[in-house]
């Protein structure tokens, strides 16, 4: 599949997820502060709302079913009204509560949330914490082992309520063409033994995995993520790990791979609860409709970003989703660059330019612009227009014309300025951006790019990061009129 992030809000369409976790009944209590209380030196609330929302595994359920997808949620709760709560909430979000098992002896878990305005004040928990008793787990396991068979791929969410034990591990450890495993816990190395596709911890369950100190956000998380990469797969077992960074994105970590990058666009807001979530089922959405783990990553972190500004847990919005995606307010006139921009002395953060055709955006292009962003503060891409193009790379090309690759690169949740030059090489617009960093792959040499030395009289440093082996728009068309050839 190609760069096209829209497009993947298609292909996801109809998908067939089976979700198996800890469900939780998210209930808020808010309402206005009136004063102190005389009893002791808290605040008193005039209760104005209460309501109730799917969380944890139900909160990814709801999730995918906002994105188009067909989420089926196996998990236990209790006969009691929390129970019966969150079988209401599941039916306002559109989830099934078909395969919901009912253990008497188990309290549903709550997570009550008491809210002034939108500032939380506290939160209350209460339910089993406990195994599931044998009887509940062989009863989970074999409607598992029933649905692992209808699915296009299986989501671990583990909360730490009890929910996997041996039976049900045994289930997903030994499913005969198991589909694309996604584990999202607190405890991820848990699931090593059981080979996962994908795991996506977030920071502190990455940091608490390797052992590692937790930084703060002033600290290089990111770094510290890379660094570690090879402890990361070996001690989840997964063939990919998606460590969830809050305010600093994403990082996407493979074996032999270059690690991704993605950007928040936003800050988070205080009360927010279950981006992650979200990031996990859109990603999870987009790695099976067959998308590179690239787009997926930045497919799954503009899901995020539809939902960190609201209060409450969180569930994508794809109309918001859409917009965001398409991305057209990052693009530029080439000859009417802002004066923000062009204020070196005023603009207030570290630039980095790269440039290219960008014709069939693919996973090389994404992986470098990832890690370009990880260079500085603010992503500016030149894009060659479609004359340049041809000059460039011939008549038959570009296959996809200037418009449209400049909407998929500004859909790019790293990337922050798209602009098009019309010239064989963007040397008029390095000189007018002086950029801070002039990132380009290392299918180059500094003796061999024409910019390099105008970027260094300027100021600034030309960086070259290692390409994605094997990946190229060129060989992408000639594998397709190879096929085309076959097919006649």
């Amino acid at each position: 599949m190609s760069g096209d992030l829209l497009g993947l809000l298609s292909g996801i369409r109809g998908l067939r997820v089976l979700v198996v976790g800890d469900a939780i009944v998210d209930r808020y209590l808010t309402g206005t502060p009136i004063g102190l209380s005389r009893e002791a030196p808290v605040p008193v609330l005039d209760l104005t709302g209460d309501h109730d929302q799917c969380g944890g595994a139900a909160n990814v359920a709801a999730n995918l079913r906002a994105l188009g997808a067909d989420p089926t949620l196996l998990a236990v709760v209790g006969a009691d009204p929390a129970g019966r709560r969150l079988h209401a909430a599941m039916a306002a979000a559109g989830v099934g509560a078909d395969h919901l098992v009912v253990d008497e002896s188990r309290s549903t878990v709550v997570k009550r949330r008491v809210l002034a305005r939108e500032q939380m004040l506290l939160r209350l928990d209460e339910g089993s914490r406990e195994r599931i008793a044998s009887a509940t787990a062989a009863e989970l396991a074999r409607r598992l082992a029933d649905q692992l068979r209808r699915c296009d791929v299986v989501i671990a969410c583990d909360y730490g309520y009890g929910t996997f034990t041996g039976p049900v591990v045994a289930t997903l450890a030994h499913s005969a063409g198991r589909p694309l495993f996604v584990v999202d816990s607190r405890a991820p190395g848990r699931f090593r033994s059981l080979r996962p596709d994908v795991v996506k911890p977030n920071y502190a369950e990455a940091a608490a995995l390797l052992g590692e100190p937790s930084l703060d956000t002033s600290g290089d998380r990111v770094g510290q993520v890379v660094e570690h990469r090879a402890r990361l797969l070996e001690r989840t077992g997964a063939g990919l790990v998606a460590v969830t960074l809050d305010r600093d994105g994403a990082v996407v970590l493979q074996a032999g791979r270059p690690s991704l990058r993605t950007c928040a666009t936003v800050r988070e807001a205080e009360t927010t609860v279950g981006a992650g979530d979200t990031f996990t089922a859109a990603f999870a959405l987009a790695l099976a409709s067959g998308a590179e783990p690239a787009s997926s990553a930045e497919f799954a972190s503009a899901a995020a970003g539809t939902v960190v500004r609201k209060p409450g847990t969180a569930i994508c919005d794809p109309a918001e989703l859409r917009r965001r995606l398409g991305g057209t307010g990052k693009i530029l006139p080439g000859d009417e660059l802002p004066s923000w921009l062009t204020d070196v002395a005023g603009r207030g953060c570290q630039v980095v330019f790269t440039n290219g055709c960008f014709d069939i955006l693919h996973d090389g292009h994404v992986s470098l612009l990832s890690r370009a962003k990880g260079l500085g503060e603010l992503l500016v891409v030149g894009v060659n227009a479609d004359e340049s193009v041809r000059r460039l790379k011939g008549p038959s090309r570009p296959v996809v014309p200037l418009g449209e690759r400049m909407r998929v690169l500004a859909a790019l949740g790293c990337v922050d300025v798209v602009v098009p030059f019309h010239a064989d090489s963007p040397v008029e617009l390095i000189e007018r951006l002086r950029p801070d960093v002039y990132a380009k792959g290392d299918d180059y040499t500094l003796q061999d790019l024409p910019e390099a030395s105008l970027v260094e009289r300027l100021g600034g440093r030309v960086e070259l990061l290692r390409t994605v082996d094997g990946r190229s728009t060129t060989k992408i068309i000639r594998d397709i009129h190879a096929l085309s050839g076959e097919r006649r």
